[in-house]
């Protein structure tokens, strides 16, 4: 398994396919750049989800999420790629990815993005 960011997400068999679960992943050490200051943005990334056939494989995502540490993006953007991205690697019945930034500028502000319908 590679220890450099990685713009790739792996994924495992889900053990118990034929049932409705919700996995829940949070990185409180997300960073990335701000496009327009180049100042360093810090966040959490909450994920939750309800696999179908693949779960997300955690090292891969670690990986996946560090490899924006130096992407110059806005806060929309990048919540919406990790969800486009985890949805194209795992397929799941339904996904959340919620942004949470650090106050910045005295404000704080929360992206939140969804895939297909929670059951």
């Amino acid at each position: 398994m590679p220890t450099q960011p990685s713009k790739s997400v792996s994924t495992f068999p889900n053990p118990h396919p034929d049932r409705d679960y919700t996995i829940r992943l949070v990185s409180e050490e997300f960073t990335s750049v701000c496009p327009k200051t180049g100042q360093p943005d810090f966040g959490t990334i909450e994920i939750e989800y309800v696999p179908d056939q693949a779960c997300v494989e955690m090292k891969s995502l670690k990986l996946y999420l560090w490899s924006y540490r130096n992407e110059g993006v806005f806060y929309e953007d990048v919540t919406n790629r990790i969800l486009n991205d985890l949805v194209s690697a795992c397929h799941p019945r339904w996904m959340r990815v919620a942004g949470i930034f650090k106050i910045r500028g005295g404000i704080q502000n929360t992206v939140t993005a969804t895939h297909g319908q929670r059951a």
